[in-house]
């Protein structure tokens, strides 16, 4: 008697891959806290991540719902993601969130420049005018003048205040 496969039994035609039920649960949360960042976003953030109108479909429906009804959109929203390409929306993602952070660091690079204003003196404002040539020097030096008066009198900061706004209102529009 011959066999209709003339390979051992032993011998695998293709590799198999084996993968834990609990490392496809790890995935699947994965692409669920994915759908649940995109459920947070505003339409707008929302608009500039390339998604298909099935997939916008169920993220604005998510946003709708509450509690149970919710979570399982989230669930529905994961297993629809198992088909699609993740690397567009994962970069977009990332961008969204590296604005954020960009936004950050200028706002804390605009507090050092307020408190070399106030700490400097006239060097640092010629340098702020150099930058920004429309911006008032009396105002700012009477904030600055104010400044140092509260922190003599350990009394709480509103000209700092003031002049983060200000410097705020010059760097920030450019």
């Amino acid at each position: 008697m011959s066999r209709k496969n003339k390979k051992a039994p032993w011998d695998e035609e293709e590799e198999i891959i084996w993968v834990s039920k609990s490392e496809m649960k790890r995935d699947m949360e994965e692409l669920q806290k994915i759908g649940e960042a995109l459920v947070e976003l505003t339409p707008n953030a929302l608009a500039k991540i390339p998604l298909d109108e099935e997939m916008m479909a169920a993220i604005k429906d998510a946003q709708r719902f509450s509690k149970e009804a919710r979570r399982r959109q989230l669930q529905f929203i994961g297993k629809q993601m198992r088909h699609m390409d993740l690397d567009p929306i994962q970069a977009g993602l990332d961008k969204l969130n590296n604005k954020h952070s960009q936004h950050t660091v200028a706002l804390k690079k605009l507090e050092i420049k307020r408190d070399k204003l106030v700490e400097n003196g006239d060097s640092m404002l010629n340098a702020i005018l150099v930058d920004h040539p429309d911006a008032d020097r009396q105002h700012l030096r009477q904030l600055m003048r104010q400044a140092t008066k509260e922190k003599a009198q350990e009394k709480p900061g509103k000209a700092n205040r003031e002049i983060f706004q200000y410097l705020k209102s010059l760097y920030l529009a450019d």
